[in-house]
């Protein structure tokens, strides 16, 4: 009766290990794919900031244009403006001298 014992615990014991053996198989696999998908992850993310700084220095550009432009024509109506004053002026003289 105790070797019948002894092979059942042998037994039993033999199947929990191979049990084991088989879901730290399985553990790996799936620790494996999930360090696949990190991997993957963190490329997506630096492609993105790579996209984002190209973004950024577009928009910048544009941005400094538009008030290049802005100041450009800030300075053509300050010109005209002064234009128009000074002919406003001859205007009331020739009226003037009438």
């Amino acid at each position: 009766m105790e070797d019948k014992t002894f092979e059942l615990l042998t037994k039993m014991y033999n199947e929990m290990q191979n049990g084991f053996k088989k879901l730290d198989n399985k553990i790996d696999e799936k620790i494996d794919g999930v360090k696949k998908d990190i991997d993957g992850v963190k490329k997506d993310i630096v492609r993105l900031e790579n996209k984002m700084d190209e973004n950024h220095k577009a928009l910048y550009d544009g941005y400094k244009q538009s008030i290049e432009g802005i100041s450009g024509l800030r300075e053509d109506v300050k010109e005209i403006k002064s234009k128009v004053e000074k002919q406003e002026i001859e205007l009331r003289v020739i009226r003037g001298g009438r």
